[in-house]
């Protein structure tokens, strides 16, 4: 963008509405305050995938964790659940899991 591309957006922004104008001013004081900062600040959707990414890690982790020590059958089909719903957010397929065996 060449600084005549910037100037005749700005013309045009000028007949925008009001709250049309008012994001865009948000939205460029928020690029700026990021290329000011040297800080990063993850979006809610990236803390939202980093939130997942760790509770299936956590998952994984208490499911080999109980495969270190002998497990009885009910424990076993329990730590399976568990398993299932920090990968789902629920442990409602777990009966359908094991229904099938």
């Amino acid at each position: 963008m060449t600084k005549a591309d910037l100037k005749d957006l700005l013309k045009r922004v000028q007949a925008w509405p009001e709250a049309a104008q008012d994001e865009l001013v948000a939205l460029a004081n928020q690029i700026e305050n990021e290329l000011r900062s040297s800080d990063y600040v993850a979006t809610r959707e990236e803390l939202q995938v980093i939130d997942a990414a760790m509770a299936s890690i956590d998952a994984v982790k208490l499911l080999a964790k109980a495969r270190s020590k002998p497990l009885s059958e009910n424990s076993a089909r329990n730590e399976a659940c568990l398993f299932a719903a920090g990968a789902s957010g629920s442990g409602s397929d777990c009966n359908l899991l094991f229904d099938q065996c």
